[in-house]
């Protein structure tokens, strides 16, 4: 039974570590193309 616990729980933080590193992918993305990068989670064209 605590294996499948602990599976689950090793899940859950892969899945949160790979959201939190796409998500800083497009930040970086949105900066290279001269966005600005809403607290919304949402890239805003400038100008």
């Amino acid at each position: 039974m605590f294996r499948l616990i602990r599976t689950a729980i090793l899940l859950l933080i892969t899945f949160v570590a790979g959201m939190l590193f796409e998500r800083n992918h497009q930040q970086e993305l949105c900066a290279l193309s001269g966005g600005e990068w809403m607290r919304a989670g949402l890239c805003a064209a400038k100008g």
